[in-house]
């Protein structure tokens, strides 16, 4: 018996050997890897990055053939949050009253904002970013960049941010070892691409070094600096939530179909707040027309310049108004949304484009071009044409021809999102 267990112990134990081994051979670069490396850091060097700082910045072995780096890339949410949802997770009660503390304290600094931006602006974007300069990421940021530009999915852009950021290290703006960022590399308390820190980045203190990781105020300024020269309508809101009544045509509503605020009351948007006639702006139904409904203005598109969703203008916005004292009630809506997948959105832009209803990428996300091209396809099956593909009008392609379309949903008399 005592023989049996010792082989059955030899075993293990040889799985185990066996194990480590593959294990650290995962690690050992393969020559195709040490061919690229060299050739890019010869680009490096050739575009201007000191020696010193190209041996200090690959000094150690970055390569893993599945990097966490690339695996966070790639581990995009399965469930596409619907914008309930994200706003919530985004705008936390815990996270408001922390930006009111923090506006309340700040505001005797920055009594006017900083470079035309209003300070609970900015520090939305703070809370929203990194939750007050609490996490910043927790990568290496040159190996976040170098393995990202090895990857096969985006090299040409992260190549450039790399050597931005190595351009930042050769400036001594910050040091090697503090040199933090998101896995994609943004970097600081208001996450900033290398490439937003060199065109953006101030130097609040006069210390020769933009350090927007530990000086607060060089990250404050800077994130100014950016939402400034991007156009900031110091004396505009960035939107606010409306009401639509009965007749409302949701063909109408889309981020770039901008009309007067004049125009839009003509056509059926009520406002429960002081909306000046000559705002130019949109209207946005991010969850349909059972969802709460927008006017935006320019200030929202300027957001949408830092981030290209919608979700998350939305939640800047909001809580920049819960920061400066407007009550949003983001949590009151209790309706259960259907939550849209990838692969669903995938099958609705599979079918716009099989019937030659526009010529969209098949990505699986819900950008300006898929919605504008679900208008049309809600149109073909009666449905109300706000954009947003709901289960409904995947019922209908799933039965497409065959069933024909779904009954439309009978109006309210006055739409409130609720």
């Amino acid at each position: 018996m005592k023989s049996v267990n010792l082989k059955i112990l030899f075993i293990i134990m040889m799985i185990c050997l066996s194990a480590c081994r593959v294990t650290a051979s995962e690690h050992i670069a393969p020559k195709e890897y040490l061919q690229w490396l060299e050739e890019l850091k010869q680009e490096m060097s050739d575009r201007g990055i000191s020696q010193q700082t190209l041996e200090k910045a690959f000094a150690k072995n970055y390569y893993h053939p599945r990097h966490k780096v690339v695996k966070q890339d790639r581990n995009q949410n399965e469930f596409v949050l619907t914008t309930s949802a994200y706003l919530k997770r985004a705008i936390s009660p815990q996270r408001i009253e922390k930006g009111r503390q923090l506006y309340k304290k700040l505001s005797k600094k920055y009594p006017d904002g900083i470079m035309n931006v209003p300070l609970h602006y900015l520090i939305a974007f703070w809370g929203v970013e990194t939750n007050y300069g609490s996490y910043k990421g927790g990568y290496p940021a040159i190996e976040a960049l170098t393995v990202l530009s090895y990857d096969a999915r985006r090299p040409k852009f992260f190549r450039e941010e790399l050597y931005k950021a190595l351009k930042i290290l050769d400036e001594k703006h910050i040091e090697f070892e503090k040199m933090e960022s998101s896995w994609a590399g943004a970097m600081g308390h208001f996450q900033f691409m290398p490439s937003t820190f060199l065109a953006y980045g101030k130097d609040a203190d006069n210390d020769n070094k933009i350090n927007i990781w530990e000086d607060f105020d060089d990250a404050i300024l800077s994130a100014a600096n950016y939402l400034s020269d991007m156009g900031w309508e110091k004396n505009e809101p960035w939107g606010m939530p409306v009401n639509l009544d009965i007749n409302f045509d949701y063909a109408k509503t889309g981020r770039n179909k901008i009309k007067s605020v004049k125009k839009w009351k003509e056509i059926g948007v009520i406002g429960n707040e002081k909306m000046k006639d000559n705002w130019e702006g949109a209207i946005i139904v991010p969850e349909g027309y059972h969802g709460q409904p927008y006017l935006i203005l320019d200030n929202f598109h300027i957001i949408m310049r830092w981030n290209k969703s919608e979700n998350y203008a939305l939640a800047i916005g909001l809580l920049a108004d819960e920061i400066k004292g407007i009550k949003r009630n983001i949590y009151t809506d209790k309706t259960e949304r259907y939550p849209l997948t990838r692969n669903d959105i995938k099958k609705v832009q599979e079918f716009i484009n099989k019937q030659k209803i526009a010529k969209i990428d098949i990505d699986g996300a819900l950008g300006s071009k898929t919605r504008q091209a679900v208008q049309k396809v809600q149109k073909k099956f009666k449905l109300p044409a706000d954009g947003y593909p709901d289960y409904r009008l995947l019922k209908n392609i799933a039965n497409f021809p065959q069933n024909g379309y779904y009954p439309p949903v009978p109006n309210r008399k006055l739409h409130r999102g609720k």
